[in-house]
């Protein structure tokens, strides 16, 4: 069953590692008592051999910030830091922190933000971590290609315009009957050994709700006339016993390499000769390359920010900027994208932080995840409001390693490799305290475009965490998942998912959902999960997918006053009793629903989709009260009549205010 899958990829993860124009200054005032801000300015145009005042700004956020530390100790007012617009193009990170003095004291805030933020005037901001490529020529050796020498840069995306461009694929997997060896594939087809620069290609596989990647090493002929793909390792390792051989015999697809240079809108980055690269593209229709704005991004982290145990760093706010134009290279090292989830593993030995030192077991496997291009680790009382993620090669935003009170509000996540936003325990970490942050009002869509198996929203360990009233849409998995990574107990309490507008889930990947919960939400219902006026429609893809999924050992949970319609079933889950981790104490309460069930499945003599044994067994302690189920033929149209379930659309998603900041009707 698609349950168990969830269930055992996870723990066969788990196990592996037991310019600007002027204008009129704002006035600095106080408001409600608190002492006027104290303004700094930054300017394209400015230099950072100024005093950073309106008149004379200074040139780069990095200066500004060195100004702000020297002002911190003793600050009695915020400290507003007012970016002009124009684009910044970073030459290393902003990192942030306590002990450097990031921090705002008493009771004020560090604020970086638009200048104008919050006005009709306000200017539009970039943050890059990117490179713009000039010099384009059309390739002497390839028809309608262009290249231009980058020196040694190396990058997973390119971006042309403000569009995302593809890396040369093949797109259908490989030719001939194909045969799992411990050391690659092979094939009875001839035609691998025509694709030029071998060692760049990567093969993708996907299976359901994982997706993952390995580079191949090389390609020969074999005995037999056979054709031998040699991968990389320890990726293909890891990728067998992950996923197994039977997966690893049908590849979705072949990427990178100049052979597959077809397609208007791919490019490939070649590598040949060290520090010399050059990249190749072949524009779309209309794309003149001697006008044509491309980036490729440099740097990997655009923001950070990191306290110590008992010194968080905190009190900092970012306002109406736009952060783009940041990669990770990580999927391109030998040891690949073996992955699930934001989730993917690494060798290697000992005990350490995310990002490369995790804990390892006996065979030197250890699980990491997906960071984010902006991170906060340790952090208190960090807002995020008004922002733009965009153009980015990992996750949108992190906050991780016990980072409490902080706010996410009002942001716009698109085009984004992995997932939008991600906090609490994330591995390799187990336990940790992440309280009372608030994810709410943003917009995520079209995110995990190259890391498909990724979430819009991923809450994996806090408490009283709020995500509400956020709208999810047009992602290949799943929407908003909430619960650990693995069947870690005692981290959740309090959290609700209340208002948000989610569909166009689970486009590519099955067996995800609108809204997904795993594991064990809290102690009693008093303290556990509660989702609530949630709109979840409009994503029956694949052959499973579940509107509001309480999957394998989903506890304690409340689901009320919801309408959910338009999936493969609208509510349901694997109660895994197999490994002691069923699905118990569920409520539902008011809610309104279609109550679709796949036709594999057989139907319950309750509502919802639970597959049954051998794989999954019966849920236990359902509360059904007052739900009301919808015309199946057309469930929108009986929601919309009833005004109950059509106020709970109606309210759904980003409140009113925001609507229009967000590019929302």
């Amino acid at each position: 069953m698609a349950d168990l899958r969830v269930g055992a990829v996870v723990s066969a993860l788990i196990v592996a590692v037991s310019g600007g124009t002027w204008a009129a200054a704002p006035p600095a005032s106080a408001h409600g008592g608190r002492p006027a801000a104290q303004q700094l300015y930054v300017a394209p145009w400015g230099s950072d051999g100024w005093p950073g005042t309106f008149e004379r700004p200074f040139a780069t956020p990095g200066r500004a910030q060195q100004a702000v530390r020297a002002r911190t100790g003793a600050m009695t007012s915020d400290i507003v830091v007012n970016l002009r617009g124009g684009t910044y193009r970073l030459s290393a990170p902003l990192r942030m922190s306590e002990a450097g003095g990031d921090s705002g004291r008493g009771g004020h805030q560090v604020v970086y933000q638009a200048y104008g933020h919050g006005t009709a005037l306000q200017e539009p901001v970039t943050l890059s971590g990117g490179r713009e490529i000039r010099g384009w020529r059309p390739d002497p050796q390839r028809r309608g290609v262009w290249r231009a020498d980058v020196g040694a840069l190396d990058t997973r995306q390119l971006y042309v315009g403000e569009r995302r461009a593809a890396r040369a694929s093949q797109g259908d997997g490989i030719p001939g009957r194909l045969k799992v060896t411990s050391g690659g594939l092979t094939t009875t087809s001839a035609v691998p050994r025509g694709w030029r620069m071998p060692e760049d290609i990567e093969l993708r596989f996907r299976f359901d709700y994982v997706e993952g990647r390995c580079g191949v090493a090389g390609v020969s002929r074999g005995p037999g006339d056979l054709t031998t793909i040699r991968m990389d390792q320890p990726c293909w390792r890891m990728a067998r016993d992950l996923y197994g051989a039977e997966l690893l015999a049908m590849p979705s697809d072949v990427e990178n390499s100049p052979s597959f240079l077809e397609k208007p809108g791919s490019w490939y980055l070649d590598r040949s000769r060290p520090g010399r690269h050059q990249l190749l593209y072949r524009p779309r229709a209309g794309e003149d390359m001697g006008r044509a704005q491309v980036t490729a991004p440099v740097l990997e982290t655009l923001v950070s920010g990191a306290g110590s145990p008992g010194r968080p760093v905190h009190d900092i706010a970012f306002k109406g900027l736009t952060f783009a134009h940041a990669g990770w290279l990580a999927p391109s090292e030998p040891a690949g994208f073996a992955a699930a989830w934001s989730m993917y593993l690494r060798p290697g030995k000992g005990k350490g932080k995310r990002q490369g030192q995790g804990q390892a077991d006996g065979d030197g496997t250890r699980l990491l995840t997906v960071p984010g291009n902006v991170a906060f680790r340790t952090a208190e009382r960090i807002t995020f409001r008004g922002n733009r993620f965009v153009h980015l090669g990992a996750q949108g935003l992190e906050f991780s390693e016990n980072s409490s009170h902080n706010t996410v509000d009002g942001n716009v996540f698109t085009d984004i490799s992995d997932g939008g936003v991600v906090l609490g325990v994330l591995p390799p970490d187990t336990k940790g305290s992440n309280r009372g942050n608030h994810i709410t009002n943003n917009w995520i869509h079209h995110i995990a475009a190259d890391h498909h198996a990724a979430s819009g929203i991923w809450d994996t360990g806090g408490r009283e965490t709020t995500i509400a009233h956020n709208q999810v849409d047009h992602v290949p998995y799943t929407g908003i998942l909430s619960g650990p990574s693995d069947d870690l107990r005692g981290l959740m309490r309090g959290n609700r998912i209340v208002g948000n507008r989610v569909f166009a889930t689970n486009r590519l990947l099955a067996d995800g959902g609108g809204i997904y919960l795993r594991g064990e939400q809290g102690t009693s219902h008093k303290d556990g999960a509660v989702v609530s006026g949630n709109a979840v429609t409009g994503s029956a893809y694949g052959e499973w997918n579940v509107g509001i999924y309480t999957d394998d050992s989903s506890n304690w949970i409340t689901v009320r006053d919801n309408a959910v319609h338009g999936y493969r079933a609208s509510i349901g889950g694997c109660s895994e009793e197999w490994g002691d981790r069923p699905v118990r104490n569920i409520r539902y309460r008011g809610n309104f629903w279609d109550d679709a069930v796949p036709d594999w499945l057989p139907r319950r003599d309750y509502p919802g989709g639970w597959p049954p044994a051998p794989d999954c067994g019966d849920p236990h302690d359902l509360e059904f009260k007052d739900n009301t189920r919808l015309t199946p033929t057309d469930p929108a149209a009986a929601c919309a009549a009833r005004p109950a379930c059509a106020a709970i659309v109606d309210r759904a998603g980003p409140e009113p205010s925001y609507r229009r900041g967000l590019g929302l009707r």
